[in-house]
């Protein structure tokens, strides 16, 4: 399963899924270094940061921002 980090709360990092439900993880259970925008594989208790899809994302939101900005 995919999710991206919407923000933090307290102890509990607010989570998206691919399918639009939001989930509370714990920060202790994130890779460290896990910051807002970051998609997740959540694979049972085993959690990575997705670095490609996380700058792709990034790319296109650079990208739709340049277009309405330009």
């Amino acid at each position: 399963m995919k999710a991206s980090i919407d923000r933090f709360e307290g102890k509990y990092a607010v989570c998206e899924g691919a399918d639009g439900v939001s989930m509370d993880i714990e920060r202790a259970k994130l890779p460290s270094g896990a910051k807002v925008g970051d998609v997740l594989i959540i694979d049972g208790d085993t959690i990575a940061v997705d670095t490609i899809e996380t700058e792709a994302r990034k790319k296109r939101v650079a990208e739709l921002v340049n277009e309405l900005f330009d």
